[in-house]
């Protein structure tokens, strides 16, 4: 079973220089390769192989020098990334590869030949050499598979281990206690026993601090010094709200996982909700696609049962009690009377049970997925969830924090 773990690395002066350069040369081989590919199969109508790809890079180098001073197996690994990349797109489970920018998230992708020496120190092949880290757990045993490292528009850098373990996937089972979860934007999860937590709303706790910043970027002359630091400043903020939101998913996560035998939800279409845009930066900011691919993974390394219920399922205009259809209400409406059992419901709790029970009756039947209308997406087109991940990462905390 693979498993990955993102630490914290800290090169020498030295070695971002280094680390910038391989950035530069995997991302300018990326770019090359998607243009060569897509020209190529403009003109002819047929496609270039990775292997075709690759054998192009001993050419490259005598044109261009610089690429020999990156190792010469991340080169490779980013042809084969986005062989990979293409794939995706041609199975339906991404868009159509884009060129790669400098001003985005930089990583270069070391395939093999990478040692953890010890608790501080990552051992790298090539130019890098031996860098300092923090790994702040205990790695899994078995075979590093691959080193992925990265830098932040903060300026941080970070390394993801990527390891394989040997061990087959425990069972899925569904004995014992399930759970039904209905994500909102008041309370972020309300689960059918009644427990209700509410949504920390992270980028409203810095918001004033974020605009802050951003005004200072705003007068600063584009192209100075002056402008870099403010723009390094303002993803200070952004990289602090996405570590918060990251650390509260992850306990929750954590919590309901261990706390239930099967975990519920509803299967949202958060893209299509965005489209409101009364509600999208609270959407956006809540996180409920990064936490249904946390509940999934973390449920599936210990053998519970992960289910999403249909979308289209009205689990909001049903009697938990009587399962018979109620008024539509307005979102004003927290609580309500049934009326054709008379009992009083908290509304996110009903709609809770309601997905609970469905989930049940779903397993029930034997079917692992949303039933009622199909297939949303049909084969083809749109993204592969992210709940779909075959990857369980490992929380990232210090040691006294359980995620």
């Amino acid at each position: 079973m693979l498993k990955a773990t993102k630490v914290r690395i800290y090169p020498t002066d030295e070695q971002v220089i280094q680390l910038s350069k391989d950035f530069g040369a995997t991302r300018w081989l990326w770019n090359q390769s998607l243009f060569v590919m897509s020209q190529t199969y403009k003109e002819t109508g047929k496609g270039v192989s990775a292997y075709d790809m690759k054998k192009r890079i001993p050419e490259l180098k005598k044109e261009f020098e610089w690429l020999k001073e990156t190792y010469s197996q991340c080169l490779q690994q980013s042809v084969l990334n986005l062989s990979q990349a293409f794939q995706n797109f041609f199975e339906g489970r991404a868009k159509y590869p884009t060129f790669k920018s400098k001003f985005d998230r930089q990583s270069v992708q070391y395939p093999a030949n990478v040692k953890v020496a010890s608790e501080s120190v990552i051992k790298f092949p090539g130019n890098l050499g031996i860098v300092k880290a923090k790994i702040h757990r205990e790695l899994p045993d078995g075979k590093l598979k691959t080193v992925t490292v990265s830098k932040t528009p903060d300026g941080r850098y970070y390394a993801s281990l990527l390891m394989d373990d040997g061990i087959a996937k425990p069972e899925i089972t569904s004995d014992g206690k399930a759970v039904g979860i209905d994500l909102g934007l008041i309370d972020f999860v309300v689960t059918s026993d009644g427990s209700k937590f509410r949504n920390p709303k992270h980028l409203k706790k810095h918001a004033k601090n974020l605009k802050r910043k951003q005004q200072k970027l705003s007068r600063k002359v584009k192209g100075s010094n002056t402008r870099a630091k403010a723009r390094r400043m303002v993803a200070k903020v952004h990289s602090k709200i996405t570590r918060v939101r990251e650390d509260f998913l992850h306990k929750l996560s954590r919590k309901l996982v261990n706390e239930n035998q099967v975990v519920v939800v509803e299967n949202l279409a958060v893209k299509n909700m965005v489209k409101n845009h009364t509600l999208a930066k609270a959407i956006s900011d809540a996180g409920w696609g990064k936490f249904c691919t946390m509940l999934k993974y973390k449920a599936e390394l210990e053998g519970k049962t992960y289910l999403e219920v249909d979308r289209f399922f009205p689990s909001s205009h049903l009697c938990s009690n009587t399962l018979l259809q109620i008024p539509k209400m307005d979102l004003s409406v927290r609580a309500f009377d049934c009326p054709h059992c008379g009992q009083h419901h908290d509304r996110d709790v009903n709609a809770a049970i309601n997905i609970r029970n469905e989930g049940l009756r779903l397993l029930a039947l034997g079917i692992s997925a949303t039933a009622n209308r199909g297939s949303v997406n049909p084969k083809g087109s749109g993204r592969k969830k992210s709940t779909n991940s075959e990857v369980a990462p490992i929380e990232i905390g210090s040691p006294q924090r359980t995620a």
